[in-house]
């Protein structure tokens, strides 16, 4: 297996997006549970290492670059939901959780379900899911103009020339410039290793209930569902669905004792990895899976340092290269929900209802995008050509 220095930068960047973007929920979550500082860690700890134990695993068994993550969608659910609920009902909700989404997986309910989403509106929703990181690179260019503004032109630039290197170049140009600005803010960083904290769980039907139901539903809906339109966007069509879901699900039942609350399928962070710039070569692509599992095993060996290592990162800095990264894939999204025009307004409609961010129910727009795209399909019926 070669190295492949697009495939190592890509897994880095995922992870970079990864835990810049979310980490602070996750703390939050197991604050909201009572959760002392051991506890916390292990969560970090735990997270990291099964995300970075499925993406290696699952990358190299199926040669294709699987990227799993935490349940951001769920652990914004738990920050309000674990208030007041004891941290051994609070895993006993998590199992349960993972035992719906392991059946799902086991049975092959969730991959026949897919089969009725057509790839038009898989990928207005994939595109929906995307268009806000492109659009916030502009949005950041507005407070770091000197930042933000010189990262853009030069991957114009350098994309003329090169594909597999231009974000490498992007992300190092905007390293070098953010510490000339001296936004770096590394005076928090400290270094710690991550120690497994096992909490005995209980079941409580009224916390399963809370809890658990509405944390299996968001994972499966706003997180697997746009996790599987990124691998079908992408071509990866032979990948089997069901024993990606069950994996986990597995890998949820027993890391959950220890604060692995969810793991699934990624979308954002795993668009990073499919993209030509991961590598020219789709066949070994797998490779930046592998980085980003590895990258995520460092990350949970040393929990909350590697979290406060990439808090020191300007979020201006992260926005930029996640956007850039992305719009390839966003490109390609939107070429493939508007390529059969027979179809091309209900993709405009679950595209937008995406794109609006739209909750309903505490479940995300991604969810909803689709229903209203099948709506659009089924009232309207296919146009005669």
């Amino acid at each position: 297996m070669r190295v492949s220095v697009s495939a190592i930068t890509a897994g880095f960047l995922a992870i970079l997006v990864g835990y810049t973007g979310s980490a602070a929920i996750i703390f939050q979550a197991a604050l909201s549970a009572g959760a002392n500082q051991a506890q916390i860690g292990s969560w970090m700890g735990v997270l990291g290492i099964g995300m970075g134990l499925t993406c290696i695993g699952l990358s190299l068994r199926y040669r294709a670059p699987i990227v799993t993550a935490w349940s951001t969608p769920g652990a914004a659910i738990l920050v309000t939901a674990l208030n007041g609920v004891d941290m051994s009902d609070a895993i006993g909700a998590f199992l349960f959780s993972a035992s719906l989404v392991t059946i799902f997986g086991i049975t092959g309910w969730f991959e026949k379900t897919m089969r009725w989403i057509p790839l038009q509106i898989a990928a207005a929703m994939l595109a929906g899911v995307l268009a806000r990181f492109g659009m916030d690179v502009f949005v950041a260019m507005e407070g770091h103009l000197a930042l933000v503004l010189p990262m853009f032109l030069l991957y114009l630039f350098a994309k003329r020339f090169t594909t597999r290197y231009v974000i490498i170049i992007v992300f190092l140009s905007g390293i070098i410039l953010a510490e000339g600005l001296g936004l770096f803010r590394f005076e928090n960083v400290s270094v710690s290793v991550s120690q497994p904290v096992f909490t005995l769980p209980t079941f409580d039907i009224g916390v399963i209930l809370s809890v658990g139901v509405p944390l299996f539903l968001v994972t499966m809906a706003s997180q697997n569902i746009p996790g599987v339109a990124v691998l079908r966007t992408f071509g990866y069509d032979k990948v089997p669905i069901s024993p990606l879901i069950s994996v986990t699900g597995i890998t949820t039942l027993l890391l959950a004792p220890f604060g692995g609350f969810a793991y699934n399928l990624a979308a954002i962070t795993a668009a990073i990895c499919m993209g030509p710039e991961a590598h020219p070569n789709k066949n070994k692509r797998y490779l930046a899976g592998v980085s980003a599992g590895f990258f995520y095993l460092v990350a949970g060996i040393f929990g909350a340092t590697i979290t406060t290592l990439f808090a020191a990162f300007p979020k201006a800095l992260v926005l930029a290269v996640a956007g850039i990264a992305l719009l390839g894939t966003i490109t390609t999204s939107l070429h493939q929900a508007v390529s059969d025009r027979a179809w091309r307004e209900p993709a405009l409609i679950t595209f937008l209802v995406t794109l609006s961010g739209v909750n309903l129910f505490g479940i995300g727009s991604a969810f909803w995008g689709l229903v209203a795209g099948g709506l659009g399909m089924l009232l309207l019926g296919k146009p005669k050509s």
